[in-house]
């Protein structure tokens, strides 16, 4: 196993050392980059020393030249760790700015990414900070928190760097999650649908496709190979994935169908009309003083095709309902032959809808239910992920 471990300039980066000497022990072969401001309290000679290894701080340095080294050891670590992570560091990754060879290398990583902070009390709640961390937590990073007591400058609160222990703990934690699902394939619906009135106008929804956009991050992390069938959706889907474009429902409807078969998990997280304008107009509907009928058709019902389509798959479906009661959710697994069903009460603030967080119901085929605490989406996939594959033990 490959770590990269980044050190930014905190008065804790000398325990750095100690964290890539514990890396070591546990089978990774650990490369380090420093940005400058770390210089000021650890050297280069000490990580080249103690790892055997290379040890990077500019953007420019090639060790083994011919090959970009911000683009080789991203591509070859299998994690990316920053600790200690200062606030300046950490809001720089948040907003995308690679201006040293630790934050590029970082934007070119689509490995698992450990921030562990650590700072002044007061910088680390700053506003600026915490939403960064946000940010990053959304996007997939796992925050290890820092501790609580006295810090360099004299002054006592959140700020210490997290134990070594408990930094490569959750190092080995994100690198083991990352094989669960290796060589399963995952595919998942996601965002809403657009069902046209004409040419210029259309029924939709209110989702943002950010719970599938988190299932399919999380899928990816996990290991799999994932493919999203996304409408048009707000929320930007992961790199890693393979993404299939639609707009209607009986486009979605067909799209996955057509990939189906080959997949051993698939999660319907879009919002699907449930209808088609039958009566559609080419062209703009012009306005007039006369009332206008729409005449709505059904639109098929993609999950239960899924599930008949793929009977050896695993097939979770979403409902998403105006109450907190789970039989709609229940009688609709049923039908639909479902191995589980997430619900979530969308009339509950902060849940459901083009929102940041949610809260999930799952209801399992054998009458099991699971329930999550109202967290990011990125957080309640990982969750929901964890129940799944949990479920599929017990079975």
């Amino acid at each position: 196993m490959n770590a990269v471990l980044g050190v930014s300039g905190s008065v804790a980066a000398y325990r750095a050392a100690d964290l890539a000497r514990e890396l070591m022990r546990s089978g990774f072969t650990v490369r380090v980059c420093l940005t400058d401001s770390a210089q000021e309290f650890v050297s280069v000679a000490l990580f080249e020393a103690l790892t055997g290894q290379p040890c990077l701080i500019d953007t420019f340095e090639e060790p083994e030249r011919g090959r970009m080294a911000h683009i080789d050891w991203a591509r070859s670590a299998d994690v990316v760790v920053v600790a200690p992570a200062t606030a300046n560091t950490l809001n720089k990754l948040a907003a995308g700015v690679g201006d040293d060879m630790l934050t590029t290398l970082c934007l070119a990583s689509n490995k698992p990414l450990v921030l562990a902070p650590a700072m002044n009390p007061q910088m680390y709640l700053h506003e600026a900070t915490q939403a960064a961390l946000a940010l990053l937590a959304e996007r997939g990073a796992e925050i290890v928190e820092p501790l609580e007591g006295d810090v360099a400058c004299g002054e006592n609160g959140q700020g210490k760097l997290a134990s070594i222990p408990a930094i490569a703990a959750a190092v080995l934690d994100v690198v083991s999650a990352s094989s669960i699902f290796k060589g399963k394939r995952v595919l998942i619906t996601s965002g809403p649908t657009r069902e046209p009135i004409d040419d210029v106008r259309y029924i939709t929804n209110r989702s943002s496709g950010k719970m599938g956009s988190a299932l399919a991050r999380a899928a990816l992390r996990l290991g799999a190979e994932v493919t999203v069938v996304a409408g048009p959706q707000a929320a930007r889907l992961p790199a890693g994935a393979t993404t299939v474009r639609v707009e209607t429902a009986l486009e979605m409807h067909d799209a996955t169908l057509s990939l189906a078969s080959g997949f051993d998990y698939i999660v319907g997280a879009a919002a699907v009309a449930d209808y088609h304008v039958v009566n559609r107009v080419s062209g703009k509907m012009r306005r007039s003083a006369e009332t206008v009928h729409l005449e709505l058709a059904p639109n098929p019902d993609i999950i239960a095709a899924v599930v008949a389509a793929n009977p050896s798959a695993t097939v979770i479906g979403f409902a998403a309902e105006p109450t907190s009661d789970l039989s709609v959710a229940a009688t609709k697994l049923k039908r639909k032959g479902l191995f589980a069903i997430a619900a979530n009460d969308v009339s509950q603030a902060g849940q459901g809808f083009d929102t940041e967080t949610n809260r999930l119901d799952l209801v399992f085929a054998d009458g099991r239910t699971a329930s999550s605490e109202l967290m990011s989406k990125h957080q309640c996939a990982k969750w929901f992920w964890e129940q799944i594959l949990s479920a599929k033990a017990v079975r």
